[in-house]
């Protein structure tokens, strides 16, 4: 749990984002890596958040894992799941395996793994996947803070163990092609579950790969002056697999993908990631603090939690920002 102060009020995250980090060895990956997927590691294991994210109600933060793999020709790859169609929230949706934060997950590390373990049967042995990094938390439209948890699988021979009630199919996508505008021409040979397949439906489609929609800043229930002068840009991108019932990937899970590879390849995408005069998470996060939906609202007076004093804390905040530069990092590889 988040240390508290003497009236039992949380005062920090930052018991959540301690975590483990092994030693990586390229020889360890199953594939022989391509030079700029080396490098693409190298990045991702050398990359540091500035510092933790401020407060925020236990109850409404979650993680992703970005779970990675190599291909048979040195590429990477990242592990996709339609959610099932019959729950109640996101039905349908393609995603990343990730939720909430149990009362027994000590960091939000362990929280990524152990979703991940219940919804696709991903081991969560810590050498078989070692952790990469963890990034900078994005907050959901339900204003869940989620934080995504990269890791590299070196076990190719793995097979899917998948919870029916939560997920219906798995499949894999070229970690690349988050930052193209057109679609990765070719797909691998199959590795870790169920590698991407060719993507021939999309060439008859006829559709645009990469698209963009912005939505209006802050929440609908806002009554705020300037409700309608600034939005945040929601990313879309084709699987392949649209025909047969398939949707894009949309929204939270492409803006951490989008992020995830930017930060490995070194390089910022083909297109605009953010609307004109688009908040920043921290602005968003304090916002959203201090003009709770019900749901918040609720977390936060269970809680006993702190909301304009966490809330000034997120407007200094640094830390999320989208920097348009060069993405090398300065920390030693441990590669």
């Amino acid at each position: 749990m988040s240390p508290k102060d003497s009236r039992g009020i949380t005062t920090s995250n930052s018991a959540l984002y301690k975590f483990h980090r092994p030693k990586l060895r390229v020889r360890d990956t199953p594939h022989p890596l391509k030079c700029e997927s080396e490098l693409c590691l190298r990045n991702l294991s050398t990359h540091r958040t500035k510092r933790p994210a401020p407060p925020y109600p236990r109850t409404h933060g979650a993680a992703v894992l970005v779970a990675l793999f190599v291909g048979r020709a040195g590429d990477l790859y990242v592990l996709l799941s339609q959610r099932a169609k019959t729950l109640s929230s996101y039905a349908g949706d393609t995603a990343l395996p990730g939720g909430r934060i149990d009362d027994d997950d000590e960091t939000i590390e362990d929280t990524a793994r152990r979703e991940a373990f219940e919804e696709i049967g991903l081991p969560q042995d810590k050498h078989k996947l070692p952790l990469l990094c963890i990034l900078d938390p994005f907050l959901a439209g339900n204003e869940v803070l989620v934080t995504p948890v990269v890791v590299l699988i070196l076990d190719n021979t793995l097979t899917p163990v998948l919870n029916a009630p939560e997920v219906d199919t798995l499949f894999s996508h070229p970690l690349a092609s988050f930052l193209s505008t057109t679609f990765p021409e070719r797909a691998e040979p199959r590795g870790p579950f169920l590698e991407a397949e060719a993507h021939a439906e999309t060439a008859a489609l006829e559709l645009q790969y990469h698209t963009h929609s912005d939505v209006p800043w802050p929440q609908p229930w806002s009554t705020s002056a300037d409700s309608a002068a600034r939005a945040v840009r929601m990313h879309r991108f084709l699987t392949g697999r649209e025909a047969g019932g398939m949707k894009p990937i949309y929204g939270l899970t492409a803006a951490i993908l989008i992020r995830t590879a930017a930060i490995a390849y070194g390089r910022p995408p083909e297109f605009p990631v953010q609307a004109r005069g688009e908040p920043e998470i921290n602005e968003r996060v304090a916002w959203s603090l201090r003009h709770p939906g019900k749901r918040l609202e609720e977390a936060m007076r269970r809680e006993r939690f702190d909301a304009e004093r966490a809330a000034r804390v997120w407007d200094k905040w640094e830390g999320g920002k989208w920097r348009t530069g060069k993405f090398r990092q300065r920390v030693p590889s441990r590669l």
